[in-house]
């Protein structure tokens, strides 16, 4: 069964929400990259609900020489072919590889959102999600007024200093949460 495209775009973080974060490290190789039980589901599903899916993820290790982009494109090339081979999609990959705060592309500064509305001119980001699961990707979503839902309890942060539209435990909880909602 299709559903219509009922939101315009979703913004995922990577690192803890589509694969598992590696605490103190980078995610270096296709087979250091462990998708998150449900991911694959999860956007098969948003798939359905969004006109746009795109990635928007900070990747300071390439900044700071841990790994080369030749790696992350590898490991993103590994990502996709799983995704797109279980009905899923994401339409681009947005990166940051600068390792200062101050950088307009790091989250949560929006300069990644800059670069997709060049990119996708019809995003409308009053009808936009964030997902994600750090304080950045909260600022994040703030800051360019998209609506957010964090998933995960990696930091266990207050919610109520920042606004969370939706709290989620995964993806595919978030993804069965919007799909009751209009459906």
């Amino acid at each position: 069964m299709g559903y219509t495209k009922i939101y315009n775009t979703l913004f995922l973080d990577r690192d803890g929400v589509i694969n598992k974060h590696l605490i103190g490290d980078y995610v270096k190789s296709p087979q250091e990259f462990i998708f998150l039980e449900g991911v694959v589901e999860a956007l098969k599903e948003l798939s359905l609900l969004f006109r746009h899916i795109l990635i928007v993820s900070n990747q300071r290790g390439v900044g700071k020489g841990i790994m080369s982009m030749d790696d992350l494109y590898e490991i993103h090339q590994f990502m996709l072919d799983i995704i797109n081979a279980g009905g899923g999609r994401i339409d681009k990959i947005y990166i940051c590889t600068d390792i200062e705060e101050s950088s307009p592309n790091r989250k949560p500064n929006i300069g990644m959102i800059h670069q997709a509305l060049k990119d996708f001119p019809d995003i409308d980001l009053k009808k936009s999600w964030m997902v994600g699961d750090s304080w950045s990707d909260i600022q994040f979503a703030n800051n360019a007024q998209v609506s957010m839902a964090l998933v995960g309890d990696k930091y266990n942060m207050p919610k109520d200093e920042l606004r969370i539209d939706m709290h989620c435990s995964n993806l595919l909880t978030f993804a069965k949460q919007l799909k009751k909602i209009h459906i």
